[in-house]
């Protein structure tokens, strides 16, 4: 029988690693860990946590003016982003401190070093002149910023990495994008009184979520000073003694202090060693695995935004223990990816669970849709003309409520609570006879007793 150093070695100290690697040291495994950069990975140290702490301290200003509406008189007030950037690195390094110090309570052995693969059971710790053996590898090193290397001048600009590490804040920052990274911080600068430009290819911001959703933020952050330019994209960036010169593809030049791309996230896979291992890739560089996260060699496995299918923090969390209790406790478990709660941290906020209208129309035909705008309670003293969207779609059919769509404040709390509902097959029934929270925003969701549309198959022949 083969010996082995341990019985799992885990690549990758973020969210999905160090859950997996607990897991099976709990469970009595010998385990090992490494990390080649911080421990918490992309969500802790540059990504999920920071992003809302800057969400947070750009929402103060909306504050400070809807106070006056009732009755509260605000002094001098000033902005100071070194000191957010302290406060927020303070919070990042408690954090990467709690997930080292867990990882050692549960019996893992934790390397400060970058791992790569020699072998189907070998893993090279660089920079510490060893090798060790594993009966199990779980890999799950996450994703990395697209620099978009195609972008002549791309060198000039930032990611969302850098974003948090910003000597000051800019005046005026471009964004190149329009999925939830590039509408976040879009919201988070303009809150913090930067000028604010979000140029996107697409015809529309936010592609994949529901199209009431997209048009409505949209119009939403226009309103609060964000220039959108959609249909266009950076052909060039050039540094000068003003700042960046950016050309755009409409033929327009503009002048910004900062420019960030974020033009999606890439499969951090390079250099781990993955052909000598055996295991394959695709196209974009993701991880090619089973229905249980398993590799193409049998006892490597991979979880997390390496395997490129949904990059959520909680899934990469969810596929790790799935994988463990596969590998370890005789349990095969799959990862359940169907009807996953999401939030985007724009300004306002969406939650969103299920399908989009679009989504249910194509495929069950026969959907009726209600929806809601309106003005929440909260600005109709302050003045604030920021309206809110509540939608539910709903399977004519079978009365089912198939997906849940929320524009505006609470938009990502209601999301995880209504994923609940919506998971266990709740009808809009249900909903109609669950009783109102009065005065809430939420209690729209149960009080829309008639359809705003019915969409029908043979309607749409």
């Amino acid at each position: 029988m083969v010996s082995y150093d341990y019985d799992l070695f885990v690549i990758g100290g973020g969210s999905g690693g160090v859950r997996g690697a607990r897991m099976a040291a709990k469970a009595g495994k010998r385990v090992a860990i490494a990390e080649e950069y911080r421990y918490g990975g992309t969500c802790v140290i540059r990504g999920c946590v920071p992003k809302k702490l800057f969400v947070y301290a750009s929402h103060f200003a909306d504050a400070f003016e809807d106070a006056a509406g009732y009755g509260w008189s605000v002094g001098e007030r000033s902005f100071d982003w070194p000191t957010l950037i302290a406060n927020k690195d303070k919070e990042i390094a408690r954090l990467e401190g709690l997930y080292k110090g867990n990882l050692g309570k549960a019996g893992a052995e934790v390397f400060d070093c970058r791992a790569e693969l020699v072998d189907a059971h070998t893993v090279r710790l660089v920079g510490l002149g060893k090798t060790v053996t594993a009966d199990q590898i779980l890999i799950a090193t996450g994703g990395i910023p697209n620099p978009h290397a195609a972008l002549p001048g791309h060198e000039h600009c930032i990611t969302s990495n850098e974003a948090f590490h910003l000597d000051a804040l800019p005046k005026h920052i471009m964004i190149a994008g329009g999925g939830y990274i590039a509408v976040e911080f879009a919201g988070i600068f303009r809150g913090l009184g930067c000028e604010v430009t979000l140029v996107y290819r697409g015809m529309e911001i936010l592609n994949g979520f529901d199209d009431d959703v997209r048009h409505m933020l949209h119009q939403e952050m226009e309103a609060r000073g964000i220039r959108i330019l959609c249909h266009q994209v950076f052909e060039k960036i050039e540094r000068t003694e003003k700042g960046l010169r950016v050309h755009l593809s409409g033929g327009d030049v503009a002048m910004a202090d900062q420019v960030m791309l974020a033009l999606g996230r890439d499969p951090r896979t390079a250099g781990l060693g993955l052909d000598a291992a055996g295991v394959e890739t695709n196209h974009k560089g993701a991880i090619v695995v089973d229905a249980y996260s398993r590799t193409s060699q049998a006892n490597i496995w991979a979880v997390g935004d390496v395997t490129d299918r949904v990059n959520l923090t909680p899934v990469a969390i969810h596929e790790a223990m799935c994988m463990v209790e596969t590998a370890f406790n005789g349990n095969p478990t799959r990862p359940d990816h169907e009807l996953i709660p999401t939030a985007v941290f724009s300004t306002p906020e969406i939650g969103t669970v299920g399908m989009t209208e679009a989504e249910a129309s194509q495929a069950l035909g026969d959907i009726d849709i209600y929806r809601a705008r309106f003005r929440p309670m909260k600005h109709t003293l302050s003045g604030r003309e920021e309206r809110m969207l509540m939608k539910i779609v709903v399977d004519a059919k079978t009365d089912r409520v198939v997906g849940l769509h929320i524009l505006g404040d609470g938009a990502g709390e209601m999301a995880q609570c209504l994923g609940i509902a919506v998971k266990m097959g709740a009808t809009k029934a249900d909903f109609d006879r669950t009783m109102a929270v009065h005065p809430t925003a939420a209690e729209e969701l149960v009080t829309m007793y008639e359809p705003s549309e019915r969409i029908r198959a043979e309607a749409a022949e």
